[in-house]
């Protein structure tokens, strides 16, 4: 499954969550038998040319996520987590909150 997130920078052990706006790039992160598999970082989503995210995690219910929504991705949001290795965590042990209409 794939699973985006906002990032501040390139950087697997540095990248921390931000907002869309403020966001440097997208972390995709493809997590497979509760392990993450692999972390690619893009400029934008649409650079990644991908079909399908399964999740796109944000930082706050108060960004437009209804773009992802549409597109058939489910839309989590972060509690307190900020690195990518919390968030994956987190969202393991489904401690990240949905996003509802």
């Amino acid at each position: 499954m794939l699973i985006a997130i906002p990032v501040d920078k390139p950087d697997s052990n540095e990248a921390l969550i931000t907002t869309q706006i403020e966001a440097n790039c997208w972390a995709v992160v493809s997590f497979e038998e509760g392990k993450i598999e692999s972390i690619e970082f893009y400029k934008t989503l649409q650079e990644a040319d991908i079909d399908w995210l399964d999740f796109v995690v944000l930082k706050n219910k108060f960004e437009n996520y209804l773009n992802f929504m549409e597109e058939g991705s489910m839309v989590l949001v972060v509690r307190d987590q900020d690195s990518i290795e919390e968030i994956i965590e987190a969202f393991k042990f489904k401690e990240l909150d949905e996003i509802g209409l």
